[in-house]
C-alpha cells in the first residue's frame, strides 16, 4: 500500500488546529495601527478577511506588553480595548471561514526610548544589539539596553501568559510566539548578548530557560496544541548574528520544545549560503536540519513558491508553509496557486509600512484582474 504525497492543498493538523490547507500567511508588519493605544483598526480586519483562505493565518508581529514595543504602529495585546479591536478582526475571519492565530512578540534591546516613554529598552544583557528603530518618520539605532532584573523577566513571562489569556477572548484560533531575528527570544539565546550569571545565562540550558518558560507560561492560559513558536537560527539582525555556539543552543531548545507538545514550530529559512558561516549545519536547510530533534509539525517559511514548497512537503520534512511577500499583493494566493494563476507582482516598498487603504486592501482577486 503506497501513502499518496501530501500537496498544499491537502488538510493538515497542527496540534488542535485543523487546517483545510498547508498554505500559511505569515506574519508581515504592516504598520496601519496608527493610534497611540495600538488597538487594531476596522481596515485591519478587512485585509485580514481577504486572506481567509490560507489554512492559518498569523497576524503581524504584537506586542505582549508596553516595554515589549519596538516600532511605531503596530498593534498590541495586552489591555482590553487591544483585544476588542482584535476581535473584529477574528470575527471577519471567521465569518469568511478561516483560522487566525496571533504572533506575540518583544523587541527586548531592539527598541528605542522614543517609543517607550523615554524609557531604556529592556534585553538580558547590557549589550547594544544596534539595531535600525523606526522612530519619528526616521531611522535611529537602537541604544545600549538596560539588563533585566529578574523580576523584569518573571514579569515578561506573566505579560505573555496575560496576552495567551486575551488572544483567547478576542476570538483567535492560536497563538505564536515571535523568537526570530534579533528580538528578546533571541537574545537571550545567544552567548553575545546574554551574559547573564543567574538561572537565566551561562550555559545552553539557562539560556534557553527564558523561551521555555514563556512558552511554558502561555501553554499554562490555554493548551499546547493552540501554542506554536517561529525560530530563526540562521537569521540575525545587525551585530546579533549566529555564532559557534548556534545550533547546539537552538538544538537543545528545539528537544525541550518536541517534549512539549505544541501545535507547530515555524522555521525561518536563510536565503543565503550558509556553507562557511558558524551555523554551516543549516545549509541544507534549517527546517531539514531540526527535523532529527522535533518529531512534531513544522511549517518552513522563507522564500517559498509553489515548485519548492510541493517538493519540501514531498521530502517528508514538513507539514505546511507559510508565504508572505506573494500575500502582500495576492489576497487569493490559495486559489491562484491551485490553479496556477500567474501572481500580482509584489507592490512597491513604500506601501508595504504605513499608509492608508492603498497597497494593502486594494488589490484584485485573479479572476476580477482578468475581466
Amino acid at each position: 500500500m503506497t501513502t499518496r504525497t501530501p500537496t498544499l492543498f491537502d488538510p493538515v493538523t497542527l496540534g488542535e488546529l485543523e487546517l483545510p490547507n498547508r498554505i500559511i500567511m505569515a506574519s508581515m508588519t504592516r504598520a496601519r495601527t496608527r493610534n497611540p493605544d495600538h488597538v487594531p483598526v476596522p481596515m485591519q480586519a478587512e485585509y485580514y478577511r481577504q486572506r481567509a483562505t490560507a489554512g492559518l493565518i498569523l497576524t503581524e508581529g504584537t506586542w505582549p506588553s508596553a516595554e515589549a514595543v519596538g516600532a511605531a504602529d503596530v498593534p498590541g495585546l495586552f489591555n482590553e480595548a487591544q483585544a476588542e479591536g482584535w476581535k473584529r478582526v477574528t470575527e471577519a475571519v471567521h465569518e469568511a471561514d478561516g483560522r487566525i492565530s496571533v504572533q506575540l512578540g518583544h523587541t527586548g534591546g531592539a527598541s528605542h526610548p522614543a517609543l517607550l516613554g523615554g524609557r531604556a529598552p529592556l534585553a538580558p544583557s547590557a549589550i547594544g544589539v544596534n539595531a535600525r528603530v523606526f522612530v519619528n518618520g526616521a531611522f535611529h539605532t537602537s541604544p545600549v539596553p538596560n539588563a533585566m532584573s529578574r523580576d523584569d523577566i518573571l514579569r515578561t513571562i506573566d505579560d505573555y501568559a496575560y496576552a495567551t489569556r486575551l488572544a483567547q477572548k478576542a476570538g483567535f484560533d492560536g497563538v505564536e510566539l515571535h523568537g526570530i531575528i534579533g528580538f528578546l527570544v533571541p537574545q537571550f539565546l545567544s552567548d553575545r548578548f546574554n551574559q547573564r550569571e543567574d538561572e537565566y545565562g551561562g550555559s545552553i540550558e539557562n539560556r534557553t530557560r527564558f523561551p521555555l518558560d514563556v512558552l511554558a507560561a502561555m501553554v499554562s492560559e490555554w493548551s499546547a496544541g493552540r501554542v506554536g513558536v517561529k525560530l530563526s537560527p540562521a537569521i540575525g539582525l545587525a551585530d546579533l548574528q549566529p555564532t559557534a555556539a548556534t545550533v547546539p543552543t537552538y538544538e537543545h531548545l528545539v528537544s525541550r520544545i518536541d517534549e512539549m507538545g505544541l501545535a507547530y514550530i515555524q522555521f525561518y529559512e536563510s536565503a543565503e549560503d550558509l556553507s562557511a558561516t558558524p551555523v554551516a549545519e543549516l545549509a541544507g536547510g534549517t527546517a531539514r536540519h531540526f527535523r532529527q530533534h522535533y518529531a512534531g509539525p513544522i511549517i518552513a517559511n522563507g522564500g517559498f513558491d509553489r515548485e519548492r514548497a510541493e517538493a519540501a512537503l514531498a521530502a517528508g520534512t514538513i507539514d505546511a508553509v507559510a508565504f508572505g511577500a506573494p500575500y502582500l499583493s495576492n489576497p487569493d494566493l490559495v486559489d491562484r496557486l491551485r490553479r496556477n494563476v500567474a501572481l500580482a507582482p509584489v507592490p512597491p516598498e513604500e506601501t508595504w509600512y504605513g499608509g492608508d487603504e492603498e497597497g494593502y486592501l486594494d488589490f484584485p482577486l485573479a479572476d476580477a484582474a482578468r475581466e
